[in-house]
């Protein structure tokens, strides 16, 4: 690792904590006038995934920080206008379009790989490349079809060649329709502003390490390089000139860094009360998670039923700046159901039912229901908290 002169800077966990709450559009007022594209600005990506409760991870992630903004304005903000595009950061992402340079690194890269899962026949490639140019945005249904007849995972030709050319960059995704990726030629959907900024890969790395520190807040080399999955070695090489200040946190045992203006000011202002999705970027660190909150999380989707904890889609409840406890939540016609609720503390029993009717509303639910309540003298008050709040 590189060798670092002493941090200037030492900072207490509580200061982390909400330097860290702060950095993630948590504490303090909201931008609403910067709405669902500002905050994609600020968190530099949101994970995307399939499975949707309340509803898909992108949208909770604007809803968590802005509160009700209407699902129609989310999608409309991410795939309109082509300000954002989805490529491989934390995982897949929504990213915003002004850093397709930053990710020139990955696309040589891939470009670079020798081994892929899927063999791809000679000239479907081209021929998927050349469909685009004729004819303009496409989806795989329109390229030819998603898959082939059989197991689920049997990508078709068309898909396995749009998305290689996705990955080297040759194509980008700047919006979905119901769900599906829309594909375009990257030279022609990307402004060319940003489109022929090239970077080598150093500069990439050092932008990335910088926008990682910034969205974090304060962070471990571990917490730098996982935000846009960064090898540690690719860290080590760029933070001496990314900005970053080293600091020391307390209690934390490893060396950590921190964006400059972070450090400005002491973090003060209101804390959202909401539920958060296991992909948002405050918590989908889970050994940082536990380091700054203190709160073990796990996402148990993948979890076989009979082995989940707090069950299928447990979102945390952030309230006070702490993680206060979790619900495992599903919709049945108007009503949001909580299937198992799980909370640290009795004082969590308002936080909890505030976030369960803003959340209920906000899917347009009419009401809220009780199922499994871990600690069952809590359950009681839960109840009569909700039925005050509806």
């Amino acid at each position: 690792m590189t060798s670092l002169p002493p941090p200037a800077v030492s900072l207490s966990a509580d200061e982390a904590r909400r330097i860290a709450l702060r950095a993630q559009g948590f504490l303090g007022a909201p931008d609403r006038r910067a709405g669902v594209r500002g905050v994609l600005r600020h968190l530099g990506a949101v994970q995307l995934d399939t499975i949707s409760v309340l509803a898909r991870s992108h949208e909770l992630i604007p809803y968590a920080r802005l509160g009700a903004v209407g699902r129609a304005t989310v999608d409309s903000a991410y795939w309109t206008g082509a300000h954002a595009f989805e490529y491989w950061s934390h995982a897949a992402c929504i990213l915003p379009m002004e850093e397709w340079p930053h990710f020139a690194f990955r696309r040589r890269a891939y470009r670079d790989r020798l081994h892929w899962s899927h063999d791809l026949p000679d000239g479907a490639y081209d021929t998927v490349i050349k469909q685009l140019r004729t004819e303009g945005p496409l989806t795989a249904t329109d390229l030819g079809g998603a898959k082939n007849k059989g197991e689920w995972w049997d990508w078709s030709e068309s898909k396995v060649a749009v998305e290689r050319a996705l990955m080297y960059g040759e194509v980008v995704c700047t919006e979905r329709r119901g769900w599906k990726r829309v594909y375009d030629l990257a030279e022609r959907a990307v402004p060319d502003a940003v489109y022929h900024d090239d970077l080598d890969d150093t500069e990439c790395l050092r932008r990335l390490v910088r926008l990682s520190g910034q969205s974090l807040g304060v962070g471990t080399r571990a917490d730098i390089a996982d935000y846009h999955r960064l090898k540690g070695e690719q860290v080590d090489a760029v933070i001496a000139e990314s900005g970053l200040v080293p600091v020391e946190v307390e209690g934390w045992a490893k060396p950590a860094w921190a964006a400059p203006e972070a450090l400005v000011s002491t973090p003060r202002g209101r804390h959202r009360t909401t539920l958060l999705s296991p992909f948002d970027s405050l918590i989908w660190d889970r050994p940082r998670t536990e380091r700054i909150f203190g709160f073990t999380h796990r996402l148990e989707a993948y979890v076989p039923k009979p082995q989940r904890i707090h069950g299928y889609f447990a979102m945390p409840l952030l309230a006070g700046g702490r993680l206060l406890g979790r619900v495992d939540p599903a919709r049945e016609g108007k009503t949001l159901v909580a299937r198992q609720v799980s909370l640290v503390t009795r004082k969590a029993v308002r936080p909890m039912a505030e976030a369960l009717v803003q959340a209920a509303e906000w899917v347009g639910c009419t009401n809220v229901r009780l199922e499994r309540v871990d600690a069952p003298e809590l359950r009681e008050p839960l109840t009569a908290e909700l039925a005050r709040l509806t």
